[in-house]
């Protein structure tokens, strides 16, 4: 990976630490460059659980229609009246979150639906994360960088697939 610069700057997620504060829940009107649709049979049930659980927030409701949630900066749901599938897809949905909200979001989601958290874990490209599968059977990751160790274990699998940083600066 020879093309890539440090851009974190451009982001809204904070550099990683143990007390690192979350960002604003973001409520200004953007063009959304990407978003995620849930299909849900239940608009407030389910919009209930990602806000309570996952820490959204309704950031607006078509009564019937959709349900636009949000978080961050660029982190975009919206729930779509549909069937909820059988099984959880293979496929997930990640979002940032910062080291302390993953306890909580885990605690949170299995008051509200015991069973639907699988972590956290430590993964070897310097996060941890949480796995939740929603009322609606969709998978999502809430992912939080650990601080950057240029000698932790992490850092070299990083070096070793070709991403050569000294970790992420302000």
């Amino acid at each position: 990976m020879t093309d890539t610069y440090p851009a974190f700057d451009i982001s809204p997620v904070p550099i990683p630490g143990p007390d690192t504060e979350a960002p604003e829940l973001f409520r200004g009107i953007y063009g959304m460059p990407t978003y995620i649709s849930v299909p849900t049979a239940d608009l407030a049930a389910s919009a209930d659980f990602w806000t309570r659980g996952l820490g959204f927030f309704d950031f607006y409701t078509s009564p019937g229609a959709v349900t636009h949630l949000r978080r961050w900066t660029f982190q975009d749901v919206l729930l779509v009246p549909g069937d909820r599938p059988a099984t959880a897809p293979a496929i997930t949905m990640g979002f940032s979150c910062v080291l302390k909200q993953i306890d909580q979001i885990a605690a949170a989601c299995e008051e509200l639906l015991p069973g639907s958290t699988t972590g956290p874990r430590e993964m070897p490209w310097n996060s941890v994360e949480l796995e939740v599968i929603t009322p609606e059977n969709a998978r999502v990751i809430m992912t939080a960088a650990r601080p950057y160790d240029p000698d932790s274990v992490s850092a070299k699998h990083l070096r070793d697939v070709g991403i050569g940083i000294d970790g992420p600066t302000q």
